[in-house]
């Protein structure tokens, strides 16, 4: 269950890090696509788990973050928007030629579901999973304080500190990794829109979601103050398409003390795992081509590890 560096180079600004995970006999690959200033490391007990179900995992950071991130940010002039469309586009294509013959499938958290819900890859996959993605509009965002939290650092800390500094400190301030400077710009600008990148007319999200026809679990916790369910019932409503599966979980169901937006994916959450492992497995029942017990077969092994 080691795991293997990748690198993959863009035409312009950077490269991309990854890891690809693999197991003896893998029916399946499956692309974890992180959230805003969270890097690969933070998903791999996650990754591991997935593994035990049979399933090749690949884990990657966002360019200029983590092990994509290069000597200084400041020259670095990759947005949200090429995350999303570039940084996700370059690794579905690679998992789909590093493994031609197996299914794809993908487990979005946060940004890493829009992604998702924007790529023009997403219908390569077989299906997809959103963990506690939502539309980030700060008026939105549950609880008093932190909406004024929120609204500080993106009205305020962001465009200075991006304009002083040519990158935003996320490091120092407590948010996670250091972002590029158009990364948090443009972030913090989608924040202020009633529709967040709804009402940006250069992202053209709804008529992008609309080609979205595979199957989506949707999974928010109910203390997640920013990915609440109205926020995220705003992200995936342009989803026509799709065949969409929408789970909420109250901490106390899974008796944990807090999930809130980042705790899914922590070990102590393991035992919310399988929910997301299952509903994989349930999935490889409608690969065309595969034999019908091989989630019977891979669910077996998930409850004998």
């Amino acid at each position: 269950m080691n795991s293997e560096p990748f690198h993959i180079t863009l035409p312009a600004d950077g490269n991309i890090g990854g890891s690809l995970w693999t197991t003896r006999g893998a029916r399946a690959v499956v692309l974890l696509h992180p959230g805003t200033a969270v890097t690969q490391r933070y998903y791999e007990s996650f990754a591991r788990y997935l593994l035990t179900l049979g399933l090749n995992v690949v884990t990657y950071d966002y360019r200029g973050t983590g092990r994509s991130r290069p000597a200084d940010l400041r020259g670095l002039t990759v947005s949200m928007s090429d995350w999303m469309d570039d940084d996700v586009g370059a690794v579905t294509r690679w998992a789909a030629a590093r493994f031609p013959a197996l299914p794809m499938f993908a487990v979005g958290h946060s940004l890493g579901g829009h992604a998702l819900a924007l790529s023009e890859h997403t219908n390569s996959l077989r299906a997809a999973v959103l963990i506690a993605a939502h539309a980030g509009v700060t008026a939105s965002i549950r609880g008093v304080a932190e909406r004024i939290k929120v609204w500080t650092i993106m009205r305020i800390l962001a465009p200075l500190l991006c304009s002083v500094l040519g990158y935003m400190p996320g490091r120092k301030l407590g948010l996670g990794e250091d972002l590029p400077r158009n990364v948090m710009l443009q972030w913090s600008r989608w924040t202020t829109l009633p529709r967040y990148f709804f009402d940006d007319p250069a992202m053209d999200a709804e008529r992008r979601m609309a080609r979205v026809q595979i199957p989506l679990l949707v999974v928010g916790f109910d203390d997640d103050p920013w990915a609440n369910p109205d926020a995220i019932g705003m992200l995936i409503a342009p989803l026509v398409n799709a065949k969409i599966e929408r789970h909420q979980i109250a901490p106390r169901d899974a008796n944990l003390p807090v999930i809130g937006h980042m705790g899914f994916f922590r070990k102590r959450s393991e035992r919310l795992w399988p929910q997301i492992g299952s509903w994989l497995l349930e999935q490889l029942r409608h690969v065309d081509g595969e034999p019908a017990d091989i989630a019977d077969d891979l669910q077996t092994k998930q409850s004998t590890t």
